[in-house]
């Protein structure tokens, strides 16, 4: 059942249970809120997530379900509140409002083949639907994930990487590849990986999630190669304030991306001007 704060704007009490280091500048922390009045939140949500007397800042849920409503949020070093954050140790407390926005359209899924595209740290709001993927493998067609990032170092949770590969199709690519790898990694842009996929486009759901300049030319590739632009989904983002559309911060045309989004279907966030798709 899902658990609402009764005031949006009043923050709840987290302690961190764990910190992992994902790369060199991306860090995951798992979190388990305070209190009785229990938490939920669904795949591409986000908690605004801060420390009191510094602020806070938006940050995808990375992973959901944990044991005891625990949450994970992976989080790259950016900033003042970030560098507030990678402090936190395990037994520390944080402060978190939220879930706040929608969530990846996972009931368009069924009987559909899927293709998660993910460039760097946008694979953390897409994990959560990897998961729900690989549990409920049965119920889709041919399942794609292509990753892409600067470097094989880059990229985030290698060795699930690993694991996802035995049950789905993961495709790698990074900008510099001058090193070796544990991971099967080709040079190139994410799009490069276009070539490697066995599905009909007309049948297909594209979730997509990175920066903007990437997801561009991912949804023109694909709608290229027949895809239909309202079956590709997109996670914006922008700098959210409030995290309920009150502030203005986040707006791109008549949308607001901290409650209409971050989710949004390509059509519905493409034609308006101040956007990069």
């Amino acid at each position: 059942m899902k658990v609402e704060n009764p005031n949006p704007l009043l923050p709840r009490a987290a302690i961190v249970k764990e910190r992992i280091d994902e790369t060199a500048d991306v860090f995951s922390l798992r979190l388990s809120p305070t209190g009785s009045n229990g938490f939920s939140c669904e795949p591409g949500q986000f908690n605004m997530l801060g420390l009191p007397g510094v602020g806070e800042a938006p940050i995808s849920f990375s992973m959901l379900g944990a044991a005891g409503g625990q949450f994970v949020h992976t989080i790259r070093q950016a900033g003042n509140v970030v560098g507030a954050l990678s402090k936190l140790r395990k037994g520390q407390q944080v402060h978190f409002r939220g879930p706040c926005g929608n969530c990846w359209p996972l009931d368009k899924l069924a009987g559909k083949n899927v293709i998660v595209v993910a460039g760097g740290i946008g694979l953390a709001p897409l994990r959560p639907v990897i998961h729900y993927l690989l549990k409920n493998k049965n119920k889709f067609g041919q399942v794609y994930l292509l990753y892409g990032a600067r470097t094989p170092a880059d990229m985030l949770y290698k060795d699930e990487l690993k694991s996802w590969a035995n049950n789905i199709n993961v495709l790698l690519s990074a900008d510099e590849v001058t090193k070796k790898s544990s991971l099967d990694v080709r040079e190139g842009l994410v799009t490069t990986l276009f070539d490697q996929l066995d599905v009909s486009l007309s049948d297909t759901i594209t979730f997509t999630c990175g920066p903007q300049s990437m997801m561009k030319f991912v949804a023109a590739g694909l709608i290229l190669e027949g895809q239909n632009p309202k079956d590709i989904y997109v996670s914006m983002e922008r700098r959210m304030k409030c995290g309920i559309g009150h502030c203005g911060h986040c707006q791109i045309g008549a949308k607001f991306v901290c409650k209409d989004g971050p989710v949004f279907s390509l059509p519905d966030i493409q034609r308006f001007a101040d956007t990069l798709l």
